[in-house]
């Protein structure tokens, strides 16, 4: 493919693509900030760090989510795994303070 010429469509489609991956960033900045808080209300009530039932049940949520917009559940439930392995690590800190 290289010099020849990129058609228009592909290149309007990578254009949507990197604004909706500017999106998710953004998204994700936002759910960092309101986790962020919820640590900190957490650390101040001595609340443990860990909520295992929520994190059971949004995981069940986002594997409904997913065969409704028919994404392969197995990778959207690890990222947002990971997602809630990186809160609550941020949380554990937070309680240490």
């Amino acid at each position: 493919m290289a010099g020849e010429p990129i058609p228009e469509e592909l290149l309007e489609a990578r254009v949507e693509i990197d604004r909706i991956d500017r999106e998710l960033i953004a998204l994700l900045a936002k759910r960092f900030a309101l986790t962020h808080r919820i640590g900190k209300l957490k650390a101040a009530s001595n609340l443990n760090p860990v909520d295992p039932a929520r994190e059971a049940l949004k995981l069940e949520e986002i594997r409904a989510l997913c065969e409704q917009h028919q994404l392969n559940p197995q990778l959207v439930t690890s990222l947002f795994t990971q997602i809630m392995e990186e809160v609550v690590k941020k949380h554990q800190l937070l309680a240490k303070e």
